[in-house]
């Protein structure tokens, strides 16, 4: 199952990429992602951590909820629980679950992250993702948000408001998996 999920990541980053007529070099550089691990990917030789996938997405003009959206799947309001796509980051073990309905004309993604115990992940500033914005909004656990210079420590019913381009990482001090939604407006991407 996880090499299935590690090859349909692969081929949808490829083809996106040549939708986009872009090249390796072209995606490496607009995602600063070495153009060997952009290959690596897509050959499913290599799992991308949260952050890398995030960086490739945003040089696509995607968030990570548009990625794993089924390609081809009629929209629908509704999206049910056990059809929501799931996905486990390989190095900090989080479980991504894209919650909003794929294929509408959102410009909202909606993601429940079930993060585990001193689990860390950062997003470096990047410029594509300028404009997009988000809520953090924690349910359970701890949580501690950094973003440019500050850091916040939210608390179960908490909600941090950030922009995504200015780069922020996450990180759970707890000894408890801190659960939390993700609201990102892809601001009219």
């Amino acid at each position: 199952m996880e090499q299935e999920l590690e090859q349909a990541i692969g081929i949808r980053i490829r083809t996106l990429r040549l939708e986009k007529g872009l090249t390796l070099d072209e995606l490496a550089e607009a995602s600063g992602v070495s153009r060997a691990m952009i290959s690596r990917i897509e050959r499913a030789e290599a799992s991308p951590t949260a952050s890398l996938l995030a960086r490739v997405c945003a040089a696509l003009g995607l968030s990570l909820s548009a990625f794993f959206a089924e390609e081809g799947q009629q929209a629908s309001p509704l999206a049910r629980r056990q059809e929501q796509q799931v996905w486990r980051d390989p190095e900090t073990g989080y479980l991504r679950r894209a919650v909003s309905a794929p294929g509408t004309a959102s410009v909202v993604d909606i993601v429940e992250v079930e993060f585990p115990p001193g689990a860390r992940v950062s997003f470096p500033p990047h410029a594509a993702s300028h404009g997009m914005t988000q809520h953090v909004w924690l349910f359970d656990g701890e949580l501690e948000m950094t973003t440019s210079e500050m850091v916040y420590r939210l608390r179960p019913g908490d909600c941090l408001f950030m922009p995504v381009g200015e780069g922020h990482s996450f990180h759970n001090p707890g000894n408890a998996p801190a659960r939390y939604c993700v609201v990102l407006d892809r601001g009219g991407r």
